[in-house]
């Protein structure tokens, strides 16, 4: 077995009672998956920031630009920003998987407040550890953000490929999608986006940039036996702590 395929048969357990979490089950109406949308966004904020993490890491972004890195790296990360920032709507405009989140959220009556004023604290000056502990937001979700942030403060690149990798990797089980089918055929006019939204996640994030990511690692990692042992736990801390982000969703569903 290659180092890869020994990390994810380390990661297989914990990934599979993920996949089976109880609250996809929960999500059975429009009113959780508003629920689980308001959540969810955190975490779809804060992969776009261990993604830009991963850029000023591997790629120079300053000026006078300097060759940095490995070329092959490079294009890799520059491939997965260029899809994440700059993807397109359903009606084909460019927009970021942020953006398009929020619209989604928008579309189907979401409330968006907690995320907006954790922004305003940010953009007042207030540190990202300082604005994300005082914020009004779940405990869930902060240690979860709180994991991310100190992974992209305190951890080495190879350790903070392998969270973006594993840890933020697909967890979207068939069981989730013919929920979503229910809800919207229910309800087109208010989920459209959300559909979309995941469909385009999984047809980008889980196809293409998903093995983009696996060689960011793998380059990364090279043949070093402790880069991959710490790769290898960071990835199963970061998919424990999306499993208490899930349990703080099933809670407020509860």
């Amino acid at each position: 077995m290659t180092n890869i395929e020994l990390l994810k048969a380390e990661l297989h357990s914990t990934r599979a009672s993920l996949l089976a979490h109880p609250v996809y089950a929960q999500i059975n109406d429009l009113p959780g998956l508003v629920k689980f949308a308001e959540h969810h966004v955190f975490a779809v904020w804060d992969f776009m920031s261990l993604l830009k993490s991963l850029q000023r890491h591997l790629t120079c972004i300053e000026h006078p630009w300097m060759p940095k890195g490995n070329a092959n790296t490079r294009f890799l990360i520059n491939e997965i920003v260029t899809g994440e920032e700059s993807d397109v709507d359903e009606l084909g405009n460019r927009i970021s998987h942020f953006e398009l989140y929020l619209q989604a959220m928008q579309q189907m009556g979401a409330n968006t407040q907690l995320l907006d004023s954790l922004f305003v604290e940010i953009r007042s000056g207030k540190s990202i550890t300082q604005a994300i502990s005082d914020a009004a937001i779940t405990q869930e979700v902060k240690d979860f953000l709180h994991f991310t942030f100190d992974t992209i403060e305190n951890q080495p690149v190879h350790v903070q490929a392998a969270v973006f990798t594993f840890g933020r990797e697909d967890l979207i089980p068939d069981m989730f999608m013919k929920i979503l089918e229910k809800i919207h055929e229910e309800y087109p006019e208010k989920v459209s986006i959300f559909k979309y939204y995941i469909e385009r996640h999984i047809e980008v994030d889980g196809g293409h940039h998903s093995q983009l990511a696996l060689e960011m690692v793998s380059s990364l990692c090279g043949d070093d036996k402790i880069k991959w042992e710490e790769a290898t736990k960071a990835s199963i801390a970061s998919l424990k702590v999306r499993a208490q982000l899930w349990d703080g969703i099933l809670k407020s569903l509860s």
